[in-house]
């Protein structure tokens, strides 16, 4: 090969080096940018693998400090000890974190029972039976994140509503 071949198919390699790095790094951002917690959809429990990945995917998952299982008796839970949440409305905010996530949660999870939230100034508790009858719906019954998201969202539009969930 000449000289001049060579330094002719150099600008095309690293040109083609280049376009592949560009479509493969794009790829990769977008397979990960958001997951699908449906993927999830029967678990365990006692997978702490899939609790754990569904947890990090629901509000304030920044502010989670601790998830902690019961897997050893029946009624199986899982406690979630979180660092303080600011909001301009923190009561409001901690109730909302206290419905969506647990609805996820019971949904995505086939035999858990209760859920405890601990806040540092604050903790609640959620049995799948009780989230049901507020919801007058069945949680395991949702195929897609979205139908569950609108659920959630119909339900939090009223802040007597929620009040009275954690009333009762």
């Amino acid at each position: 090969m000449k000289e001049e071949d060579i330094v002719k198919r150099i600008p095309i390699f690293f040109i083609s080096l280049l376009s592949l790095m560009i479509l493969s790094s794009g790829c990769s951002l977008n397979a990960d940018s958001k997951t699908d917690l449906f993927q999830y959809k029967d678990s365990y429990v006692g997978d702490n693998s899939a609790v754990g990945n569904i947890v990090k995917e629901l509000a304030h998952n920044k502010k989670l400090n601790q998830i902690s299982l019961e897997t050893k008796k029946e009624p199986y839970g899982i406690t979630l000890e979180y660092n303080d949440i600011e909001a301009e409305k923190v009561d409001k905010e901690l109730k909302e974190t206290v419905i969506s996530n647990s609805t996820f949660l019971f949904a995505l999870i086939k035999n858990v029972d209760w859920i405890t939230f601990k806040f540092p100034d604050n903790g609640f508790s959620v049995t799948k039976e009780k989230l049901q009858d507020w919801y007058n719906n069945k949680l395991d019954g949702f195929e897609n994140e979205q139908d569950l998201k609108n659920l959630i969202q119909e339900q939090l539009k009223s802040e007597e509503s929620i009040n009275q969930f954690f009333l009762g």
